[in-house]
């Protein structure tokens, strides 16, 4: 049995430690906005937050996962109030939205470390996600906007 932390909610779960995160968070415990990819840690749709980084749930062993906080896209909010949910359906980035929830849970990790990004940080920070509709530059343009809105937040303003 391991106890995992799955958006601040703890969790125990019957699986082999080597088996990957993706699976347990889809399989076991039933939260699907984490899709699968490719399997092989280079699409970038399986992102999750293990301790606050973006990892690839799909070569993410169990045992790498216990004792940690994990993050999916259901824990960014329970009601779609995140900078980046807002600012992803005001620009309209989703076509087939496959890949959607690992950029959201990427560019997360990117706004964390740069408030207020440059498209060039933004170009580095998202590399390792694909989108296979090609939605890049409203994802850009979806991250300046959830920078704007993060930032009127922290001024007391609305999000």
């Amino acid at each position: 049995m391991t106890t995992l932390t799955v958006n601040r909610k703890k969790h125990d779960v019957d699986a082999d430690p080597s088996t990957p995160l993706l699976w347990v968070l889809r399989d076991l415990l039933h939260l699907t906005g984490t899709k699968f990819g490719c399997g092989m840690a280079q699409c970038g749709a399986c992102t999750v937050h293990l301790d606050g980084e973006a990892v690839r749930s799909c070569v993410t062993p169990l045992s790498r996962a216990e004792g940690k906080e994990i993050t999916t896209i259901e824990g960014l909010s329970s009601d779609n109030s995140h900078p980046l949910q807002v600012a992803w359906i005001e620009q309209d980035v989703p076509q087939c939205g496959y890949c959607q929830s690992g950029q959201i849970m990427s560019a997360a990790v990117l706004l964390r470390e740069k408030p207020n990004p440059t498209d060039e940080d933004i170009d580095m920070g998202m590399s390792g996600n694909i989108c296979r509709c090609g939605t890049y530059q409203r994802i850009r343009c979806a991250i300046h906007r959830a920078a704007e809105l993060a930032g009127a937040g922290a001024k007391g303003g609305a999000k």
